[in-house]
């Protein structure tokens, strides 16, 4: 229904411009009725409606071409415009109305950024500044992408030289196998006797009987395998024994490779 002239608040009909006339800061009733998910006829009637009563302005309309018959749209613009859409999606689904409020801001920020004239490409001064800043910018991308490449190039090299200690660390920290203190040496590139000092000075073995201690134990790294024989003098004795876990392993390979850094780095 269209509204009455009597009502509104002016004594012209609602003015009707084509599409190309419409300025970016605007808002149509259909964009309207996609926001808030409503028929286009519904809130064109809501817009009428709010007209009528002198809540609002009557808003200008627009035909917008179709396939068959122009469809006639609503058009909301400048700071009334934007007053008058967000009273239509208080009265249509006030929930709405945070995103119009985003909306608007959206089309005012379009609207802000100036426009490039295309008729300044004919200054060569104007052309030669835009060529440059291009370089500069084609220059400073291919300068990122070659610090990207020598990234990813030391990424590679780093993966190549860490594959024996990931493969190392699946292999053993998974197992449920145990290994001797002699074991453990050879595994780690060095002798029984070194391995049982170091592992003293790191307190996981007692000074006397290289019995495992109860902090190592606790961390899961040793176990203790218990012996009972027969003693000359004292009679059946139990002594344990330090066994190395998969965990274990993997701990001493770490705590060795870094004594080793420290030993070179005192030797430089």
């Amino acid at each position: 229904m269209p509204i009455p002239q009597s009502v509104v608040n002016t004594n012209e009909s609602a003015p009707r411009f084509s599409i190309a006339e419409n300025v970016a800061r605007s808002m149509s009733s259909q964009e309207i009725a996609d926001l808030v998910g409503s028929r286009h006829d519904s809130v064109k009637r809501a817009i009428e409606r709010l007209a009528f009563k002198g809540v609002i302005d009557n808003p200008p309309m627009v035909e917008k071409p179709t396939g068959g018959r122009p469809v006639e749209e609503y058009v909301f613009s400048g700071e009334k415009g934007k007053r008058d859409s967000l009273v239509v999606v208080a009265q249509l689904s006030p929930e709405f109305t945070g995103a119009l409020v985003d909306r608007w801001q959206v089309l005012e920020e379009s609207a802000s950024q100036p426009s490039f004239d295309m008729s300044r490409l004919n200054d060569p001064k104007v052309l030669l500044a835009l060529l440059t800043d291009n370089v500069r910018k084609v220059v400073h991308l291919e300068a990122d992408n070659t610090e990207l490449t020598n990234e990813n190039q030391l990424l590679e090299q780093k993966v190549c030289a860490d594959a024996p200690k990931v493969e190392f660390f699946n292999a053993v920290t998974v197992t449920h196998e145990t290994y001797s203190v002699g074991e453990a040496a050879k595994l780690i590139g060095t002798g029984q006797k070194r391995l049982m000092d170091f592992l003293r000075q790191k307190r996981w073995v007692t000074l006397r009987k290289n019995e495992p201690m109860q902090a190592p134990i606790e961390s899961g790294y040793l176990t203790a395998k218990l012996s009972t024989f027969e003693h000359p003098e004292n009679g059946k004795t139990t002594v344990a024994t330090a066994r190395v876990t998969g965990k274990g392993l993997t701990k001493i390979r770490a705590m060795w490779a870094a004594r080793e850094a420290d030993l070179l780095g005192g030797v430089s």
